[in-house]
């Protein structure tokens, strides 16, 4: 097999492309053919050094895959070789095989897209645990979805839409604005440009929700959007902490929490995979259903030969993204 080995937290530059043994899955494991991988924000982290999960070095990243089942160890009954799955995992997935334990991998039905699925399991568990879990969301509610023209960001505006709920998707650039409007936001809000400013921002928000503020707000950006954002929720909203794509993790006056009878609510999907996996697998049939019906559709910004590895990061990197970036094998 080949792959990227990060044998040093130095950044995508220090990757390199080396052939490995293939290996052989133990009990209880799977090993994968790899068809498709998906870069997430944590990825990009993660080979820096900087995500909160450091795997051991040196190690392959890529922590959301899809291929074909060609192996499989002691006592494993499902998947079966020759089942398309996908698998999430913190690392082993920008390469051409991969081993992962048998009950860390989502069969996919026939037929579906091998890039779609490396571009499901994650970003729409993410952002069904956040909306339909943990704010609990209700048909007729308003979501704010900031960074919506991002990974978590598409899927969130897709689900709140199909659990009954308007959309407002703020984002950077008219362009992503469109995109957004194409996937079914209601509403848009543009808070691109230097420098940001608050008060246009949250004058944005009041306008978008009729005065009342989102009842819920979907946050993988923090930073600077994090404050002016919490300021304009509405009464008894839930603010969702998903992640920090913005770079600075905020501080927020806690008051405001008080005043809006508001909940600031975490997000931490892998710990909620494995801490509650009946709650997960209802999850994942739910949003497998609601696929099939075609209310949602992974929105893939483009596909790149797996050996474009820094071509995909820098891609993420530059925040041009709409959606996802899918490496594929041949």
């Amino acid at each position: 097999m080949h792959a990227w080995l990060c044998e040093k937290l130095e950044g995508v530059e220090a990757l390199t492309w080396k052939e490995l043994p293939t290996p052989e899955p133990g009990p209880g494991q799977v090993r994968i053919a790899i068809r498709a991988a998906s870069l997430n924000f944590p990825d990009l982290l993660t080979v820096r050094g900087q995500y909160q999960f450091k795997p051991p070095l040196p190690f392959v990243p890529g922590s959301e895959f899809c291929g074909t089942v060609d192996a499989v160890g002691a006592g494993v009954t499902q998947p079966v070789p020759g089942q398309l799955v996908a698998a999430m995992g913190s690392s082993g997935g920008f390469g051409t095989h991969a081993v992962v334990p048998a009950g860390a991998v989502l069969p996919l039905p026939s037929g579906f897209d091998p890039v779609q699925g490396a571009a499901f399991a994650f970003t729409y568990g993410t952002s069904h645990h956040a909306l339909v879990d943990r704010a609990a969301l209700q048909p007729g509610e308003t979501v704010l979805v900031l960074g919506a023209a991002g990974g978590v960001g598409t899927a969130a505006i897709q689900i709140a839409k199909a659990a009954g709920a308007r959309v407002v998707a703020a984002v950077g650039s008219e362009a992503k604005a469109a995109f957004c409007t194409g996937l079914g936001a209601d509403a848009t809000i543009v808070y691109g440009g230097a420098p940001f400013d608050a008060t246009t921002f949250r004058e944005a928000v009041k306008a978008a929700t009729d005065g009342k503020g989102p009842d819920v707000i979907y946050d993988p950006v923090g930073g600077e959007l994090a404050e002016p954002a919490f300021r304009s929720i509405g009464w008894r909203g839930r603010y969702l902490v998903v992640g920090f794509a913005g770079g600075a993790i905020p501080a927020l006056p806690l008051n405001l929490a008080l005043l809006k009878g508001a909940s600031l609510v975490g997000v931490f999907w892998g710990e909620f995979v494995r801490r509650e996996p009946r709650a997960h697998a209802q999850a994942i049939a739910q949003l497998l259903r609601w696929h099939a019906e075609g209310r949602l559709r992974p929105a893939v910004d483009c596909t790149l030969p797996m050996a474009e590895i820094r071509a995909a990061y820098e891609r993420m990197a530059s925040r041009r993204v709409c959606g996802k970036v899918v490496l594929v094998n041949p």
